[in-house]
């Protein structure tokens, strides 16, 4: 294996990684938004009011992508990896 196999393997491994993290990564970014307009608006600086409404979105976007992101790593394992360990 040459290093620029090497390194396009790894780039495209990087862009899978960014694929399947978009999802939580936006519904993250979106509710700490709208928690953090509700904390200024009501002026509640409590810090558990940012924290648990996060991390039950992140949990309920992470169960409705699951078979998302495990087809997106199938498929570049299955079209990408096994192929470089075969040696095909």
């Amino acid at each position: 294996m040459t290093d620029a196999v090497f390194f396009d393997i790894l780039r495209q491994g990087l862009w899978v990684a960014v694929v399947m993290s978009t999802p939580i990564l936006a519904v993250a970014l979106l509710v700490g938004l709208v928690v953090g307009l509700f904390q200024a608006l009501t002026s509640i600086q409590e810090m558990t009011l940012t924290f648990v409404p996060k991390l039950a979105a992140i949990i309920v976007v992470f169960w409705a992508t699951m078979g998302f992101m495990t087809q997106t790593l199938g498929n570049f394992f299955q079209t990408t990896l096994l192929p470089l360990i075969a040696g095909v």
